[in-house]
């Protein structure tokens, strides 16, 4: 199987108020198809460890390889541009822009990017949208969904350039029981169709019925858990 992601030997130091060592020596790899859940309870370095992942965060020591592209040492110029064309990014909190439509904010990634004209933009924006079952409310004003909704719209705007690897961090932290199974059947679905994901999660449910859990304890990667049934 494809390696989508491969860290080697990750160190992450807080210093402030005094020296912290918050990532210790973490070395992993995610196959292309792969859906990851990293838990731990709070403090035990899973969000530092994704943001590392994602390139958000690059005071690190160690290396982290993303789709054979080496990402340790470049520079954040180039960071995010690597990060807009492979990387889905998706936080606890949607962060859409409130003043802009649905559509606006899911296409806004793409035309960043800067690769395709404004109605391929388009067309690819309502079609996620559509995959996120949100297309009649392309033109509502974000302001005007609920939490769920805007997750949805958040995931959306993820995958408008078509990333082969997906990263949320706590992406159902806000949202209820029934909302959180829409979020979860969404990244099951993604993954067969080809995506890499990887979330960090509170809820022990969501974490089960991902390919494999990864658990954080002091900085340290406790254990790995294969999570699919045998067929």
């Amino acid at each position: 199987m494809k390696e989508i992601l491969k860290a080697e030997n990750l160190h992450k130091y807080f210093h402030d108020p005094d020296e912290f060592h918050v990532t210790n020596n973490i070395s992993l790899a995610v196959n292309e198809s792969e859906f990851v859940t990293l838990i731990g309870k709070s403090g035990c370095g899973k969000s530092t460890l994704l943001y590392l992942l994602a390139t958000l965060d690059t005071d690190y020591k160690g290396r982290i390889q993303i789709n054979g592209t080496t990402v340790t040492g470049m520079t954040q110029n180039e960071l995010a541009r690597f990060r807009n064309e492979h990387i889905g990014f998706i936080f606890q909190f949607h962060f859409l822009l409130p003043e802009f439509t649905v559509l606006h904010n899911v296409m806004l990634p793409a035309l960043k990017l800067n690769k395709l004209d404004i109605g391929t933009i388009e067309n690819n924006a309502v079609d996620k949208l559509d995959q996120m079952g949100m297309k009649s409310y392309a033109l509502k004003l974000a302001s005007k969904l609920s939490s769920g909704q805007q997750q949805r719209v958040a995931i959306a705007r993820a995958l408008i350039n078509t990333p082969s690897i997906i990263m949320a961090d706590e992406p159902t932290g806000n949202l209820d029981s029934v909302n959180t199974g829409i979020i979860f059947d969404i990244f099951k679905n993604l993954a067969q169709q080809g995506n890499s994901i990887i979330a960090v999660t509170h809820d022990k449910d969501f974490a089960a019925n991902s390919d494999r859990t990864i658990e954080m304890a002091d900085g340290r990667i406790h254990q790995s858990i294969n999570n699919q049934k045998p067929v």
